[in-house]
């Protein structure tokens, strides 16, 4: 072989050599801080990304009323005030629901923190939608269980329905 071949196979080598040495580097910091979650902002109008949006047919002006009409009474359902963990490490523990949202995951910045080896650093969200919570989960590894079936979509939560996150489960309640 002559000394020209025999160098570039040497360099050839050397770059498949660092290449591996920065895939495995790559994969052990993916492994140890986990991917990047992007934060959505206060400017968030719907959890609902990419759901059709249906708006009321238009009515002629000669058909509006002239003379202001009563409200209707509010129908809503009740709103859960307080989420209630019922299995799991901290069962018993109850905790006053916030005003807009709740994050849930191993990450101390989490308003629920749950540290077992199935949950993700920011695993799932709560957030306050038209009268109703609504579970939100965040590309965890292990999945957001609401009452028995994977949470793949923002979904809205009724009282006394287990949520189950990694080994806890928890229940919203009034």
């Amino acid at each position: 072989m002559s000394e020209l071949t025999l160098l570039i196979l040497r360099l050839a080598f050397l770059a498949i050599l660092w290449l591996f040495i920065f895939a495995v580097v790559y994969a052990l910091r993916s492994d140890l801080f986990g991917q990047r979650v992007r934060r959505q902002g206060a400017e968030v109008a719907s959890p609902f990304a990419g759901a059709a949006v249906v708006s009321p047919p238009l009515v002629p002006a000669a058909e509006l009323p002239t003379e202001p009409v009563a409200k209707p009474r509010s129908t809503s359902r009740p709103v859960a005030k307080r989420l209630v963990i019922t299995s799991g490490p901290k069962e018993g523990l109850e905790i006053e629901l916030p005003s807009e949202q709740l994050a849930i995951g191993r990450s101390s910045e989490s308003g629920l923190v749950i540290r077992d080896d199935y949950t993700s650093t920011h695993h799932a969200r709560l957030l306050l939608w038209n009268d109703g919570w609504v579970v939100q989960d965040l590309d965890s590894t292990n999945g957001t269980f609401l009452d028995g079936t994977r949470v793949t979509l923002p979904t809205l939560i009724p009282l006394n329905t287990p949520v189950t996150i990694g080994t806890t489960t928890f229940e919203l309640r009034r």
